[in-house]
């Protein structure tokens, strides 16, 4: 059982030092920037100094009003002191341009993201106003939280359990922080906590088009790839240390994790290969990044139940054994999800049903007698690995199968991380699967969806021309 909080040991890393001179520094600081979205602001900014500062006693200041709780305006007034040195907080008791306040509802169907820098705390901007703004931005950001942690508003350190059952004691707020792993990656980005990486492995961003999607939901994508140090089978000792963070994230399953511990690294583990443990993930990375990207993740699970919930009610009329049978093979033809695999469950929540669900373990080899005995009334392919619906509607052997000679083979989509993946742009991958197989039955658009997610959860305003390339059936 792990309860020391990550830090490399001082005799450690003067011994690395020595090693290290040479070795080009991938990233030492993560860059700060400066994002809005309607409803939340998600990115640290720097600290702003305002002109004339004042040493005497605060006064004052209508850069913005505040209308907010009686119990929260002591943090209000502490965090605006401390962005705004030299100035107080102008609270007023109604139609203010930001309202701080534990009630509050969505203003229609959809999860709501408000700022939220204490638990159930939220900050709602009612006007347009640059200085606000950046006070929302900071109250939700680590410097931010550092702030409430030294007032006794938020706590030092908390224990958490990973996914393979160890508790760690982690020390608030994580600043620097190394994913070795692609999904635990896109995690930390659905909960905009993406500026706390100093260096990550990703997930369908090493192929052109994915990598150029990638830099523009974050410019720092090129600095801080880092799968020439980190993976899930190596791990660059020399490269940790010149990082120094807070905290590696990784699958339970890597393989380095008898070398970490041995030199005393706390390595928080992720395994979601199942609709439940994925909420299980985000709700863990959520508690890992602070208050806000706790709201974010618990909106993320709130919008996937109920996308599952919505699909399962339309298909309900479907009876079992007249439900579309899927296929779903890997980076091979021949190479097949087994009934383990988070694949099996997203053809399950679309409304199929996995022809290959019976099989144990990981990827399946198999020979094409065995699929033509399945004889799927659908293929579907993964958008990795050089996988193709050519591979299988181009070869000779697989054209015994019907799906195959209607031309019913399908390449799973992506954006960046493909949707078939247990990260969580997979509930694109239910909503795309459930209206190609029961188009009649689902009233849920795929493109709908997708715009909202993205602008949501990635805080990336996707083109109308991607939205038509991710979303298509062809």
């Amino acid at each position: 059982m792990k309860n020391t909080p990550f830090r490399l040991n001082l005799t450690f890393l003067i011994t690395i030092t020595f090693f290290t001179a040479c070795i080009p520094t991938q990233i030492t600081q993560p860059t700060s920037k400066t994002t809005s979205e309607s409803k939340v602001q998600t990115i640290t900014v720097q600290k702003k100094e305002p002109e004339n500062i004042k040493t005497e006693k605060p006064s004052v200041n209508n850069r913005f009003t505040i209308v907010a709780d009686d119990e929260l305006k002591t943090s209000v007034a502490m965090l605006f002191e401390s962005y705004f040195p030299g100035e107080a907080a102008a609270f007023v008791e109604k139609g203010g341009d930001l309202v701080v306040t534990k009630t509050y509802e969505c203003p229609d169907d959809r999860p709501c993201i408000w700022a939220t820098y204490l638990p159930d705390s939220v900050m709602i901007q009612q006007s347009e106003n640059a200085d606000m703004e950046e006070f929302i931005t900071f109250a939700i950001s680590p410097e931010g939280q550092e702030q409430l942690i030294n007032a006794g508003d938020l706590p030092q350190q908390i224990n958490l359990d990973d996914q393979a059952g160890s508790t760690l004691v982690i020390p608030q707020p994580i600043n620097r922080v190394i994913s070795t792993y692609g999904p635990a990656t896109s995690f930390i980005y659905s909960v905009h906590a993406q500026d706390r990486l100093v260096s990550a492995s990703y997930l369908g961003a090493r192929d052109p088009k994915g990598s150029a999607v990638m830099e523009k939901m974050d410019p720092r994508f090129p600095e801080i790839m880092g799968d020439n140090y980190f993976t899930q089978n190596d791990f660059n000792v020399e490269q940790a240390a010149v990082l120094n963070p807070d905290l590696i994230v990784t699958s339970a399953r890597t393989s380095w994790l008898d070398t970490a511990e041995q030199l005393g690294l706390d390595v928080f583990l992720f395994d979601a290969e199942t609709p439940e443990r994925l909420r299980d993930a985000m709700q863990l990375v959520g508690k890992l990044f602070g208050p806000h990207s706790r709201a974010i993740a618990d909106a993320w699970i709130s919008y996937y139940d109920g996308i599952a919930s919505a699909i399962q009610e339309q298909i309900a009329e479907i009876p079992e054994d007249q439900r579309v049978r899927v296929l779903f093979t890997g980076t091979a033809p021949l190479k097949v999800a087994s009934g383990d695999m988070y694949q099996t469950d997203i053809i399950r929540a679309a409304g199929g049903v996995s022809v290959s669900s019976k099989l144990k373990g990981y990827w399946n080899d198999v020979n094409i007698e065995q699929v033509a005995l399945w004889d799927p009334d659908v293929i579907i392919v993964p958008p990795y690995g050089g996988a193709s619906v050519e591979a299988i509607t181009e070869s000779s052997e697989w054209q015994i199968l019907e799906a195959v000679q209607e031309r019913q083979v399908y390449q799973m989509p992506k954006l960046v991380v493909p949707w078939d993946t247990p990260a969580p742009d997979s509930i694109l991958g239910i909503v795309w699967i459930a209206q190609l197989i029961n188009p009649e039955s689902i009233n849920i658009d795929c493109a709908t969806e997708a715009e909202y997610f993205y602008n949501t959860f990635y805080n990336y305003p996707i083109t109308k021309e991607e939205l038509a390339t991710i979303c298509q059936f062809d």
